[in-house]
């Protein structure tokens, strides 16, 4: 119960502190904009992820990437197709040929086999290493235009929601985003986007 107590007084008295401010702030707000009152925050949030996916920029730069990967994928499977027949080939000899004769055309299978899967694993690396230089590249672009949002809005500070516990969908500024960058990059292709 003494805890109650305590908390109850600090309650009373934060209140009877901020009470000054908040009449000196009710007095500096026109009469006019009480009615529709508008949250401002030098804290805005953006969804990083959807500001990439829903940008013409960054959609541009994840089609280039699917459109590689599909490539690799389709690269793959004939690759796979080709070995694959080529085991079965190898298969049906073995009965006919003698197993001195047979062991090195088994074991040239076999490395090349383990050639083909080394080049593609490096093309899928080289794949996904060229993804994260995009996305490096387009939060570089974008950086001088966020700034320039913050600017607008009196923000001073601009983090990603994912890492706010809680916020207010009034601080979150995702769309002016997306439609900013639209506005100054469009799909990229003119950008002078500076290399990470």
């Amino acid at each position: 119960m003494p805890m109650r107590g305590a908390y109850r007084r600090l309650v009373c008295a934060l209140a009877l502190a901020a009470w000054p401010a908040l009449g000196a702030a009710q007095n500096a707000i026109p009469s006019d904009s009480l009615a529709t009152p508008v949250a401002r925050s030098q804290i805005a949030v953006i969804e990083q992820e959807r500001l990439f996916l829903q940008t013409r920029f960054g959609k541009a730069m994840q089609a280039s990437t699917d459109s590689a990967r599909k490539a690799l994928q389709a690269e793959n499977q004939r690759l796979e197709a080709n070995l694959e027949a080529e085991e079965r080939k190898l298969t049906d000899q073995r009965p006919t040929m003698p197993a001195d004769q047979f062991r090195p055309l088994a074991e040239a299978f076999d490395e090349k086999v383990k050639g083909i899967r080394q080049a593609q694993d490096t093309k899928a690396r080289e794949l996904a290493r060229r993804a994260e230089e995009d996305r490096a590249r387009f939060v570089e672009t974008a950086a001088p235009i966020l700034a320039a949002l913050m600017s607008e809005l009196g923000a001073v500070v601009l983090i990603d929601k994912s890492v706010a516990v809680l916020s207010m969908d009034s601080i979150d500024v995702t769309d002016e985003a997306i439609a900013k960058i639209d506005a100054v990059l469009g799909d990229g292709q003119d950008a002078k986007a500076p290399q990470p």
